[in-house]
Parts: C-alpha cells; structure tokens; sequence
C-alpha cells in the first residue's frame, strides 16, 4: 500500500490543485451514430450495428436530440455556443473500443468558457470554472471473469459487452481549481452533486452514479507552498459516487504529499479507485493530448447550430436548481439550514412529492430528514434507497403525516406505525388498524388519568400551581404511561394546567 501523510499536514505544505472531468450519459432513445437502443441493461452485444461496432463501410450519422441536449447542458452551464464545430477522432486501442477510435470532439468543442456555481454543505458558495463542454461517444464495457475484485489483475478472463459503445456522452471539464486548500474535496464532492442535480432537472440524463451514466475522472496535483507551477497530475478514473470523489481526492493529496516529502517524483498516470479500501492503485501511464494523434472526422459533417436554435434551446431551460430550491424554502418555511440539511440528504425532490401528496412541509421534512434517515442510516444504506427498497413512498409519509394531523397518532404510534411499514405490513392506516394504534378521544378518560397523577405526584403539582410550568413536563409523561401510550400529551399537558390553576 501507498505511504500516506496526515491531511493536514499535507495541505499546511502544499496547494492542491484538481481538474475534474464527468461524463455524462444522455438519455436518448438510439446511439450517438447511429440507430441501436440504448436501454440499460439489455442483454450483452444485443444492441450493436455495424457502425457502433465499427465495422467496415459503415458509416455514421450525428444523433440530433443529442446535439440539442449538449447545446442545452452547455446554456445550463453558462457555456458559450459554438457558432461552428466538429467531431475528432481520439486514436487509442482498447479492447472495448471496437473502432480503435473514439469519435470525440478535441479543439473545437460544442460548448466552451463557463463557470457552475456551487455551495458547500456550510452554505459558502464557490464558482467552478468550465473550460469546455464537448460531445463524445462512449466506449464498451469489459467484464473481468475469475478475480477476486472485478478487475483485469487476476482475473482468468475478460468479456466484452458492446451494448455501451456509441451511447452519446457529454464531457463536462473543468478550468484547474486552484485556491481551495484543504477544501478541495469537499469542493469537489460539491460540484459533482450539483452537476447531476442540474442533468437531472435538464432532463437529459437519469445521472446515476452507481449505474455508470454519470461518472468523475478527478485529476489531482501539489505545488509547494507560494509555487506557480503546477505539479505532476495523477488522474482517478471513473468515480461513481459523491462521497468517492470526496474520498478520491484527499487520499491523492495525502499519497501525492508522501511521495514528495520523499523526494520523490508523481509519475503522470491513472489511477483506479477502490471503494472498499478507500485507496487509489495504479493503472497505466497518462498520455498526452498529442498521443491520441487528434484529427476531424472524416465521415461527419461539422455542426453549426443556428443562433435561433440555441435560443429556442435557451427557452426550453429550467428554472435553476439553487433559485428553485431558494423558492421551495420560502413556501415550506425552512430556515437555512433546515434546507440545507434537506439538500446535503438529496431529499429537495422528495419532499416536494411528499408535500405534493399531502403532508405538511415541518411533517415531510421530519420524517424523511428524521426518522427515515435515522433508520437507513443504522442500516448503513442511503436513505432514499432505503426506503425505496421497502416501498415507502412519498404518498405513504404524507398518508402517515395525515394520521397525526387528525389526530389519531401521536409522534410515538407514527414511528410504530412507521415501523411496521417498513417491515411491510401495509400502508399507514392497515398497519395502524392491525396495531390498534390509536389516541383516546375520550376527554373524560384524561381528565381522569391527569386528576390521578395529580394526586400521585403532589411535590410536583405544587411546583407548577407555583407557577412552574415547566415542571409538568414530568407529570405528562405519568400520564402518558397512565394512559398506555394512547393520550395526546398537548392536550394532557393543557388539562393539567387547567386543573393546577395554570390555564
């Protein structure tokens, strides 16, 4: 394993500075050349032609909806657009590239000169500068057979799925951040997380990290303290994750900031990111854009997109991810960080179909950012997923939510009721029903109760007809237990006061 030193110490004597790359997978119907499906899933080397398996004499044909998604991505991204492009060969051999090129775009890109402006998880904003947006084709997917982590090393043999290759892809790269110090990972968990929130409201791609049709090549270096130049690069392929692209880019900075103690040298290469160990390992050597051996595209025209598409493109734009969630915090009432703890969950979405569905905004946000998160987070899971996979919907928190407001639930039978859910006994109301959950509406029982542990308590009930109040605090949990669990304790709490002269 890779020697590594204290982040801190790393970041107290150098400045790391990061590019980072995401590609993007778009969510047309058919390839970017061509006709073939582009359903995730499908059967092995089931959706392939000539073209995408680059056979010869085929010949390929820009996919439109995807040139219009790229337009869209780069306005999103306060891109300027290219009034005149075109595509590029990048001649490289891999196994999973079965033309031994990639049709790519290299100098002359569909979209350039942007910036994204993030806020991190305290609230402080940063602007990430955007060098270039740019339409490109993605590559197959090898399979490793026979190891024991997936990968080529060790593995007896490898497959080959094409269904991948051609599918159309936006490369989003980024200007070298400088100046973020020891925020830098955070910076770029932040960035990533705002770019595929921004996708997914463009609607040009369903951005799933863990599916692979967004992932984050994190290019990382160190210069010493009060340095210009920058230092050697190492680049982690492939991140799929928010949380891994945090994880990626510290380890690069504590491995980069060893070997340099050292004296030693960063060899330019990329680096392949393991999730379990929470390290990165080498790959091969990082070639340079000149070893790719650029050229135009033979077989494709250039793009020019009129000036009046790209405005009616404009006009096609949603409204921005951070003005809308400004928006959304205004009409639910939630301080600044109550929404941002909302945001940081990725429950801004959630929330909205729970309250859309009926719940109130305080009752949305606190089972989802409560008593959910508690619960997927003891299992280790996100909370989101976790709930999916037990088939807790927005429909069934604002079904619960509804049982309190009415009165039936107290906060103490909801989380039963919700437990039960989440064991799959049914909706809110059956698992409520076959619990026999439900608070006595009977006053007449409560007053009895509260008379009862008033007279039970009676140090106490004088301390409150002296005038604190706060004391009965004590007196409605004995009534609570009184009760079994099954009284309102606002209204407890009022016909105690009520009777101890405190109304």
């Amino acid at each position: 394993m890779d020697a590594v030193v204290d982040y801190d110490e790393a970041i107290a004597t150098y400045d790391p500075v990061m590019g980072l790359e995401v590609h993007v997978e778009l969510n047309t119907e058919t390839k970017m050349f061509c006709g073939c499906a582009t359903e995730f899933g499908a059967e092995p080397n089931t959706q392939t032609c000539p073209v995408c398996l680059g056979l010869p004499g085929a010949l390929p044909v820009v996919n439109a909806k995807g040139v219009e998604s790229a337009i869209r991505i780069g306005l999103a991204l306060n891109c300027e657009i290219a009034e005149w492009c075109r595509f590029a060969r990048k001649n490289y051999f891999y196994p999973d590239m079965p033309k031994n090129f990639q049709t790519s775009q290299y100098d002359e890109p569909i979209a350039f000169e942007g910036y994204l402006d993030v806020e991190l998880e305290d609230g402080t904003p940063w602007r990430v500068e955007i060098e270039r947006a740019h339409m490109e084709e993605d590559t197959g997917k090898s399979l490793h057979v026979g190891g024991a982590t997936g990968r080529i090393h060790g593995a007896d043999h490898s497959l080959l799925d094409y269904n991948r290759a051609g599918i159309p892809l936006i490369e989003i790269v980024t200007k070298p951040l400088v100046g973020a110090g020891g925020r830098a990972p955070e910076i770029a968990k932040a960035y990533v997380g705002a770019l595929r929130e921004l996708m997914r409201a463009l609607d040009v791609s369903d951005a799933r990290m863990e599916q692979g049709s967004m992932r984050c090549d994190a290019n990382v270096s160190l210069m010493p303290k009060g340095a210009e130049k920058f230092g050697t690069r190492t680049e982690t392929k492939n991140v799929n994750s928010l949380r891994s692209v945090e994880r990626a880019v510290r380890y690069e900075i504590t491995r980069h900031a060893a070997v340099l103690n050292e004296g030693g040298s960063i060899l330019q290469e990329t680096r392949h990111w393991h999730e379990d160990t929470g390290v990165t390992t080498s790959g091969r050597p990082k070639s340079d854009a000149d070893d790719y051996r650029y050229f135009p595209e033979p077989d494709l025209v250039p793009v020019a997109p009129s000036r009046e598409l790209v405005e009616q493109l404009r006009a096609t734009l949603p409204e921005p991810p951070a003005e809308r969630r400004k928006r959304l915090q205004g009409e639910w009432g939630f301080s600044d960080l109550e929404m941002r703890d909302v945001y940081n969950a990725g429950a801004v979405e959630t929330i909205e179909e729970t309250i859309a569905a009926g719940a109130s905004a305080a009752g949305a946000r606190k089972w989802w950012t409560g008593e959910i998160a508690r619960l997927a987070n003891k299992a280790g899971e996100p909370f989101v997923e976790f709930a999916a996979q037990r088939h807790v919907t927005p429909k069934t928190i604002a079904e619960l939510d509804g049982l309190v407001k009415s009165g039936r639930l107290n906060d103490s039978m909801a989380r039963q009721t919700l437990e039960g859910v989440l064991a799959g006994e049914g909706t809110p109301t059956e698992v409520a029903d076959a619990r026999g959950l439900e608070l006595v509406q009977d006053d007449g029982a409560l007053e009895a109760a509260v008379t009862k542990v008033i007279k039970a308590n009676p140090d106490v009930a004088q301390k409150v007809r002296d005038g604190k109040v706060q004391a009965a605090g004590a007196l409605i949990g004995q009534v609570m237990k009184e009760m079994k669990g099954q009284a309102d304790a606002a209204k407890a709490r009022s016909i105690i006061l009520e009777q101890l002269g405190q109304a």
